[in-house]
């Protein structure tokens, strides 16, 4: 096939040459060949499947190039010179796919950019394939960007702040880091262009004051005497000097959970009732079986667990605070999401335990410690805080002894748990001290009758001072 090809060039007269040079034989792994003649000749490209015949290209093909090719007749084959052009260009390509980017993730359904809070890397570090470089702070969650592959940082081409969508490009790692600029000599580099400049600065400065003394006059005029600072009138407030503030723009999860609980004020009637639970019998039912529930379940037994087993009875007694109102529709919902507020460093945020009809006290413990330790991580995503029918709030853990909560939206109540404190109470005609805990229900008064949101707070009430309850349903 090389002998054809030799003789193919000879008959046609032309010496084929490539910048000056002499045809070279190409061989078959290359995926297109070179090509050069002059305007008119046939040129024939050896590909790993064959020789490929084609007419008068009137612009040369070079090596590694993009440049146009102008088809003064039809090609006679079936490949097109679209093909032939990226071939070519693809087959002497001076770029060796050392450099890789770094994208913005895929951040869930419902959220469209990010603001690049930080990042976890600097240029000139060394990664590892899938490992935090960046990370990007949404409405709900903190989303990790990740190195493709193990490699060096080369350049950071996003700020931190900077608002990004999913798919833009922040970095750029090179896989063996040769392209990676040492960044000391050009820090020197700077220094010294900084400190050439300096002895004129200092001339300027000595002859500055010659200036000033020649121009000077001879003759001072007097100074009229300052004005008095103006007096304070006594209702003027004294305002502390600016030096002693500080402006920090809010993170996005801060101003989403701001713009929600707006929302829920403007939107829903919100009303708040209470009452307080003795917390005696579950108190000792924990006491009794803390030893063996962890033994059997690997987990400890908390109060939470007892407080979603309560909500789900009191939901299901009055499902009326499980609905919600949609234009002139009430949506009732047939499944008992939980959502359970968790106060973190960056802000508030509501995982769910779903289905915690169908879950024991195990599962529950199991499933609340699982999303809490997320939630503190930051490593929660959209889909375990997406949903929820109903909210338990517990501000107890914080020392809080009374509040009023407000309702997640779009759900239609929310219960708030407080800290326990030792009160005298009359049991039996005797006043003895019990551990008492105050609780409130905060609800949508459109939808849900002040009746119900008491007959809902009692049964929360009877269920924990009586826990047999669950087991006799009664």
């Amino acid at each position: 096939m090389l002998g054809a090809l030799r003789r193919k060039v000879a008959t046609e007269g032309s010496s084929a040459s490539v910048l000056g040079k002499s045809l070279q034989v190409i061989r078959p792994s290359v995926s297109a060949s070179r090509v050069s003649s002059n305007a008119g000749k046939e040129i024939l490209l050896l590909q790993p499947r064959g020789i490929i015949h084609v007419h008068n290209f009137s612009h040369l093909v070079l090596p590694g190039c993009s440049a146009g090719l102008t088809k003064t007749r039809d090609v006679i084959s079936s490949i097109q010179s679209e093909t032939i052009m990226q071939k070519s260009c693809r087959a002497f390509s001076s770029g060796d796919g050392d450099l890789v980017d770094a994208v913005v993730p895929f951040m869930g359904e419902s959220i469209t950019d990010g603001t690049l809070a930080t990042f976890l890397k600097k240029p000139g570090d060394r990664v590892a394939a899938d490992e935090p470089i960046a990370q990007i702070e949404t409405d709900k969650v903190t989303i990790d960007v990740v190195s493709p592959q193990d490699g060096v940082i080369q350049e950071y081409v996003a700020k931190e702040g900077d608002t990004v969508e999913p798919g833009v490009k922040i970095a750029v790692i090179s896989k063996s880091a040769e392209g990676v600029a040492p960044a000391a000599p050009a820090e020197k580099k700077s220094e010294k262009a900084a400190s050439k400049p300096s002895p004129p600065a200092e001339a300027v400065k000595e002859d500055k004051p010659k200036a000033k003394v020649e121009a000077s006059p001879p003759v001072e005029k007097p100074k009229s005497p300052a004005p008095p600072p103006p007096k304070r009138t006594a209702t003027e407030p004294v305002l502390p000097p600016k030096e002693r503030e500080r402006r920090v723009p809010m993170t996005r999860l801060r101003k989403r959970v701001a713009t929600r609980l707006k929302d829920s004020q403007n939107t829903f009637a919100l009303l708040t009732t209470f009452n307080e639970v003795d917390m005696t019998n579950l108190m000792k039912l924990r006491s009794d079986y803390k030893d063996a529930f962890v033994e059997k379940h690997g987990v400890k037994l908390g109060f939470m667990s007892g407080f979603v087993k309560a909500a789900v009875s009191a939901l299901q007694h009055q499902p009326i605070v499980n609905a919600v109102i949609d234009g002139d529709d009430i949506i009732y919902r047939d499944y008992i999401d939980i959502s359970i507020a968790v106060g973190t460093p960056k802000g508030l945020v509501v995982p769910v335990v779903r289905d915690a009809d169908k879950m024991n006290f195990a599962e529950i413990e199991k499933t609340v410690n699982g999303l809490a330790k997320k939630a503190t991580d930051g490593t929660i995503s959209i889909d375990e805080m997406a949903g929820g029918s109903f909210t338990i709030s517990n501000g107890g853990v914080y020392g809080s002894l009374l509040s009023t909560p407000i309702i997640n939206p779009p759900q239609s109540a929310i219960l708030g748990m407080h800290s326990i404190v030792s009160r005298p109470m009359v049991v039996g005609g005797n006043v003895v001290p019990r551990p008492m805990m105050y609780i409130a229900l905060t609800y949508d008064h459109r939808l849900i009758d002040g009746r119900e949101a008491v007959f809902f707070l009692r049964r929360i009430k009877d269920v924990v001072e009586d826990p047999r309850r669950l087991l006799l349903d009664v």
